[in-house]
């Protein structure tokens, strides 16, 4: 691709970069395969490794955690379908949605369902699991491949009636979140944490399952791992077991920090995509998976839930955790019960006569002779929303209620949004609060991650402070480290990233290694060559993703046969999930990098196989597609994104980059005006906007556009640049000049700026 005519600079270079930047997508309940390493070797030879025993060698001698696990909701996490097993209705009851019915029925001692198959035809499928209980419980279907499919209908166990778990969603037979697509694909959406011993087996080549599990539910080893070993050490005489070797167990649950027994919950309660296979052999949390930051669309900018996130990342954000309360502290770990009922469950740690009282709360304790809702400490602190439709669940981020902050970034709080007053209007919620506490309110990060994620230029700064602050939780700090990536990199932010490559909280390195800033080849080789050898996994090999293709004599001899290792690592992580789109992506992504376009293309082709709609998939494809001369097919899959979603800004922002290479420059400015529309504080938008301006001969425009770009970023090389170029070329020398300068104070260390000052210096006749 070239450079528009007559622009400052390269119009097409963000369209360049989109294709080199590898996108870590979360996906939902993630299985993770158990995988069980030989611990060591003794004078013998090699220990055999540690087998899956079943709950019953458990029980005899953990007989009360045998009886509390029992009923549990581990316990009752999938079940083969029987008549005790079954909940819902399948005496001939019908349920219509969106003008579908579905029959559920009995057919010789079995349970079946007719409803849309994945043709579109209406079909008989047979019931062969139950898939939970309370407060709603699936249904799992097999299909061809060794799929287990969980229907859309789901049983409400507390209502006792059928619903839809979208029930204001149109799902075609080809929509990713059909019932028989792979949204709702057992294997790999759910297994991992509603069995033990899972291992998913998924075949790419012939796109199938050979799935397994030791247990169908939840039991004794999904947390405490393999057994026979531990076993085997209480089977022998207590004087003759060995000293200092342990007890057998491959996961220790007593004796252990607090950050320790909330990882051991994490890798089923948190959202997260998954690293290979499981093994329970390690215990760092980022060698298994990696958990969601707190990500647009997945939290609100305050870090609140919005999607289903689980627990785990609302958890971290807490002044519970920081104080090193754990998960146990509340829930005991065998019947997943409360420890307490009420305010007394937060009576264990707070002073009930401080906190249980009006004069904390600000609400009567009893309403119409029944306990009132607003006097309960999780009413404020621990707000609910629902995901499955029925299902309600608890923020655990313990935040404060801040109906502030409902009207600066429009985030819920517990007094409206969520909570008991939402028939009172904001101005009555922040009015309440202020009379309680005062106007006065501490900052909050939800301000500066707000701005982050709208790109605003304003935001920069916060942003670097709140990564850089040790005070602030890990995956906060990570998120701001995360959007300071879509920041043109200057001095102060790269001294910021080369802090966090160092941070020893794996999360934060592993966020910086994502979001570097562009930079040479010769500079991410410095910054990310040391991270090949991080002790772990998820840091590791996302460095050597970005690494892959780096030439060879920027490389160290052991640096390039560790990278070609830890590259390998990756490759084999992402193929064992080559069921999920972001996986083909990432893999597309790897082989562009290493010159293999053929591989590329198969791979992000692959991703779209699974879902089609996967954006960052087809925008890379279209990249790669367009650097092959093929900008036909790139333009096609660049309009069915937009044809799927017309306000991707992102989108209409590269079609409009590509018509710009393709000649149509008329259309590309149509598309980059769209483009600002959408994104107004875009300032690569209003730079291109105003380079593909220029080329068609509006000039008072280009100039009005490249001045909003830097308005916009007063440091952006590019668009100071382009403006000055643009003032020399309309014959504005002195005002091209005064740009030249500022670009000189903004980036001292880069000539581009002093020699354009001297170039204009000396076209005006010396410096004035």
């Amino acid at each position: 691709m070239t450079a528009a005519p007559g622009g400052a600079g390269d119009l097409l270079r963000p369209w360049k970069l989109l294709g080199a930047v590898s996108t870590a997508v979360i996906v939902v309940a993630v299985p993770l395969s158990l995988v069980i390493e030989p611990v060591g070797r003794g004078a013998a030879g090699p220990v055999a490794p540690p087998v899956f025993v079943g709950r019953e060698r458990c029980a005899g001698c953990h007989a009360a955690a045998a009886e509390a696990w029992a009923g549990s909701d581990h316990d009752l996490a999938m079940a083969e379908a029987t008549e005790e097993t079954v909940l819902g209705d399948f005496a001939d009851a019908t349920f219509v949605h969106r003008g579908i019915t579905s029959l559920f029925f009995r057919r010789d001692g079995g349970f079946f369902v007719r409803t849309e198959g994945p043709d579109g035809e209406m079909g008989d499928f047979e019931i062969a699991y139950t898939f939970g209980h309370d407060p709603l419980q699936q249904y799992l279907v097999p299909f061809p491949g060794g799929r287990l499919q969980a229907l859309s209908i789901a049983w409400d166990s507390v209502r006792g009636e059928w619903f839809h778990l979208y029930p204001d969603r149109d799902i075609p037979p080809d929509d990713w979140l059909h019932w028989t697509r792979n949204a709702q694909n057992w294997n790999g959406m759910c297994a991992e944490c509603h069995s033990t011993n899972l291992v998913k087996g998924y075949d790419f080549a012939s796109r199938s399952f050979s799935t397994t599990w030791s247990e169908i539910d939840v039991s004794c080893e999904a947390c405490h791992g393999p057994g026979s070993a531990h076993v085997a050490w209480a089977e022998l005489p207590p004087m003759a077991r060995p000293v200092g070797d342990g007890d057998g167990l491959v996961v220790q649950t007593s004796g252990i920090t607090s950050r320790e027994q909330v990882e051991l919950c994490a890798p089923c309660h948190s959202r997260r995509s998954e690293l290979g296979d499981f093994s329970h052999s390690s215990h760092e949390l980022l060698d298994r998976l990696v958990p969601a930051l707190l990500d647009e669309g997945l939290y609100h900018p305050d870090g609140q839930i919005l999607d289903e996130v689980y627990v785990y990342g609302s958890f971290l954000q807490s002044k519970m955790y920081a104080n090193d309360v754990r998960c146990s502290d509340c829930h005991d770990v065998h019947s997943l019960e409360l420890r307490a009922e009420g305010n007394e469950l937060c009576g264990q740690c707070h002073r009930l006569d401080t906190y249980d009282s009006p004069d904390h709360h600000f609400h009567k304790k009893v309403v119409d002779g029944k306990p009132s809702a607003g006097a309960r400490c999780v009413s404020c602190h621990m707000p609910e929303r629902p995901f499955m439709v029925v299902d309600w669940r608890a923020d655990h981020s313990f935040r404060v209620p801040r109906p502030d902050l409902t009207r600066s970034i429009g985030v819920p709080n517990a007094c409206g949004q969520t909570g008991c007053h939402a028939d009172k209007s904001l101005d009555w919620q922040i009015a309440e609060h202020e009379a309680w506490y005062g106007r006065a309110r501490k900052p909050h990060y939800g301000t500066v991650i707000a701005g982050g994620r709208a790109g605003s230029p304003e935001a920069r700064e916060p942003l670097i402070r709140l990564a850089g602050d040790p005070l602030y939780p890990a995956i906060v700090r990570a998120t701001a480290i995360s959007l300071l990536g879509g920041y043109d990199p200057d001095a102060e932010v790269g001294a910021l990233f080369d802090l966090a490559l160092a941070d020893p909280e794996p999360i934060i390195r592993r966020a910086a290694v994502e979001g570097l800033p562009g930079m040479t080849a010769e500079q991410l080789v410095e910054k990310l060559a040391p991270l090949l050898f991080d002790p772990v996994r998820g840091v590791r090999t996302l460095a050597a993703s970005r690494l892959a293709g780096a030439p060879d004599g920027l490389l160290r001899p052991y640096q390039r046969d560790r990278l070609a290792e830890v590259v390998a690592e990756h490759e084999a992580d992402m193929l064992a999930s080559m069921d999920f789109a972001f996986a083909g992506h990432n893999l597309g992504n790897l082989a562009a990098r290493l010159g293999d376009s053929e591989r590329a293309v198969e791979m992000y082709r692959a991703a779209l196989e699974v879902d089609g709609l996967f954006i960052p998939a087809k925008m890379n494809l279209a990249v790669l597609l367009s650097s092959l001369g093929r900008n036909d097919e790139a333009e096609v899959l660049l309009r069915e994104v937009l044809d799927a979603q017309p306000e991707d800004g992102q989108a209409t922002y590269s079609l409009g980059l590509l018509l710009a290479e393709m000649g149509r420059v008329d259309e590309a400015v149509a598309l980059l005006e769209r483009t600002v529309e959408l994104e107004p504080d875009w300032v690569r938008a209003h730079y291109n906007l105003g380079l593909a301006l220029q080329a068609v001969g509006r000039i008072e425009d280009a100039g009005t556009a490249l001045r909003r770009a830097v308005e916009l970023d007063p440091t952006s090389l590019d668009a100071l640049l382009a403006l000055a170029d643009h003032y020399a070329r309309t014959g504005d020398l002195q005002a091209a000049l005064v740009v030249a300068r500022r670009m000189t104070a903004a980036h001292p260390d880069n000539p581009l700026g002093r020699d354009l000052t001297a170039e204009l210096e000396r076209a005006l006749g010396g410096p004035s």
